[in-house]
């Protein structure tokens, strides 16, 4: 049984500044210069996106929030 939910949609939109707002760019960034990049784009219906982001080590990951904050300690399920 295939449970992808993506429909077709590419993991990381090639329209990042579509998705992510004027402070989570600037903190991409930055955090991008630590090793640190996007893994996917979650577009749930209508609710604002959520910008999921790993580290360096690939095993790390984290949140950019609204406000450009980078959260290490998300509320969230990533599958295999």
């Amino acid at each position: 049984m295939n449970d992808e939910k993506r429909k077709g949609m590419k993991p990381i939109p090639p329209n990042l500044s579509k998705y992510l707002n004027e402070d989570q760019m600037y903190e991409l960034r930055t955090i991008e210069k630590f090793g640190w990049s996007i893994k996917f784009i979650r577009r749930p219906m209508f609710q604002e996106p959520v910008d999921v982001v790993v580290g360096p080590d690939g095993r790390s990951i984290g949140i950019l929030e609204q406000d450009g904050r980078l959260n290490l300690e998300p509320d969230i399920e990533i599958r295999d």
